[in-house]
Formats: structure tokens, C-alpha cells, sequence
């Protein structure tokens, strides 16, 4: 499986983060905007890929810019510059070692530990019809600033899997989910914590969040994940979660402790103060591999 350190750097013209957040049909009528399946069928994903960009200001936007700069913030990719650098341009997608950074990073992990990204539980917190967009949480949410970016890949073919759907929900700062808090119920129409991305003609895919924190359930405490529900055709639906490397919780969980499930965030620095930053590649089989469709 592609290693955490091989960074997924976005290329030029292809949908950033912040596009994807504009990827609500109903216009987005606040930032929790109702969206259902029904709402969107595959013409309109193909369609929304490549039109409107937004420029909702986010928490990085303040990091980096400061209060002088909000006039100008959203402009650019959901990317900082720095982490910004295109993928070496390739002719076509026959192989995924084309893929690496132009940083001199070192190749990704050979094929005899390339594998399926293991499967975890859906949990009871999973709600349909998120709105497509690039970040998780409300702006200026509270919780220290994580990017998540990494792409998809076929098991047999070793290629990136384009336009495949990846839900994406999780708790909050204190380990909330927003279902879960008896003094803020959600409303019908907010998806607080919960976002789809589409991934782009690369198999890439990135969205902002917070941080979550861990939480007490059945008589333990899970330590601190995301959940991804991915689909894309011909490949079995893959539910899984990913985790952060050095939770004290890690141990106590037995659906923690597969290697290629684990982020370990890099700090990035930035005028205005700093974010996290992690890679998580997914890895998806067949779906006769799998017997999911």
C-alpha cells in the first residue's frame, strides 16, 4: 500500500478541495446543507466537478492570511503553496509509481506488502445524503486544524481510481457526534461532521476537518477515528476508519490495529499558527474480491 510519507501532491486543473465543497445542488442554503441521493445523480456529479469554484473562508484561511488578509481569503487551492507541488505529468496512468512528489520522496512500498485497505464497522453514527463538499466541520470550528489527502487505487490494476464517492463522518473536538448531543440536536436539513468527495481524474481526494477526540461506548473508549464509507464501479464498497498512531487507546481496540489504517499527522507552521497534516491512501479490491457491490 502506498506508505503515509509518499504525499499525494495536487496537480494543476484537477478539483481541489474547496470545489468539492460547492457540490451541493440545493445551492447550499447555509453551510449544512441538505443534499440526498436523490438529489444528485451521476450527470450532475460529472457536471459539478467542473464548475463553480468557492471562496467560504476557513480556519486556515485565517492561519495564514491573519484579519488584514480576509479580504482575499478562498482564492487559491484548499492547499497551502507549499504543499502544492504537481505530480511529474505522465502520458497515461499505467503504474502507480508515476505518482510521486517531485520532494525526491522515495518510492512507494514494494508489491509484497501492497494490499486492500481492511475493512472496520460502520458504527451507528452513519447518515446518508451528506452534501459534497471539502471540509467536515463549520468554519473557525473548535479543535486543532487537520488535512486529510491521500488517493485511491485498484488492487489488481495498481492504477487510481477515479470518480469514486467517499463519505466521510466522524465526532468532534470532544468526541461528539452530532446526533449524540442532547443540548444541540441536529436539524433536519444541517450535516454537521459529515461531508462526500468525489475523487478526481487522479484518485485524488482531500477535505479539512478538525482533530476528533476519543470517546467512552460499550463499557470502553474507542480511541479517536474517521469513518469512510468508499464506492466506485466496479470495486467492492469498502467501510473501514482510519486512526491516528500514538492514541493511548489504540491498544484496548481490536478494530484499531491494522498498519495501513494509521495516520501520523505532520505539523505545518504557517504565519497565522499551524494545522495538521496526514496522507491516507486507500487500497480497494474487486467486488467479487470482497462480495460487496
Amino acid at each position: 500500500m502506498p506508505a503515509e510519507d509518499h504525499a499525494s501532491a495536487h496537480r494543476p486543473g484537477t478539483a481541489t478541495g474547496r470545489e468539492l465543497e460547492d457540490r451541493d445542488p440545493g445551492h447550499r442554503s447555509g453551510w449544512f446543507a441538505k443534499t440526498t441521493p436523490e438529489q444528485l445523480t451521476t450527470a450532475d456529479e460529472k457536471t459539478l466537478l467542473s464548475e463553480r469554484r468557492v471562496t467560504d473562508l476557513n480556519r486556515r484561511d485565517v492561519l495564514c492570511q491573519g484579519l488584514a488578509g480576509l479580504a482575499a481569503a478562498g482564492s487559491g487551492s484548499l492547499l497551502l503553496a507549499e504543499e502544492a507541488a504537481p505530480t511529474n505529468a505522465t502520458p497515461d496512468l499505467h503504474n502507480y509509481q508515476d505518482f510521486l512528489d517531485k520532494k525526491g520522496i522515495p518510492q512507494i512500498a514494494p508489491a509484497a506488502v501492497w494490499k486492500p485497505t481492511h475493512p472496520d464497522i460502520l458504527g451507528p453514527f452513519h447518515v446518508p445524503g451528506s452534501p459534497f463538499r471539502g471540509k467536515v466541520t463549520a468554519p473557525l470550528a473548535e479543535g486543532a486544524t487537520l488535512v486529510v489527502r491521500g488517493r485511491l487505487w485498484g488492487f489488481d490494476t495498481k492504477k487510481p481510481v477515479r470518480n469514486a464517492v467517499l463519505d466521510v463522518w466522524q465526532a468532534d473536538h470532544k468526541g461528539r457526534y452530532d446526533m449524540t448531543n442532547p443540548r444541540q440536536p441536529p436539524k433536519w436539513h444541517e450535516f454537521q461532521n459529515r461531508i462526500r468527495l468525489v475523487t478526481d481524474e487522479t484518485g485524488y481526494y482531500e477535505y479539512e476537518t478538525i482533530r476528533p477526540a476519543a470517546y467512552r461506548a460499550g463499557g470502553g473508549v474507542r480511541p479517536a477515528h474517521i469513518h469512510y464509507m468508499v464506492q466506485a464501479p466496479g470495486y467492492g464498497r469498502l467501510i473501514t476508519q482510519l486512526y491516528f498512531k500514538g492514541d493511548p487507546y489504540l491498544a484496548r481496540d481490536r478494530w484499531a490495529r491494522e498498519s495501513n489504517l494509521l495516520i501520523a499527522p505532520r505539523e505545518k507552521k504557517v504565519p497565522k499558527g499551524k494545522y495538521q497534516l496526514a496522507t491516507f491512501d486507500i487500497v480497494l479490491a474487486r467486488a467479487e474480491q470482497t462480495g460487496r457491490n
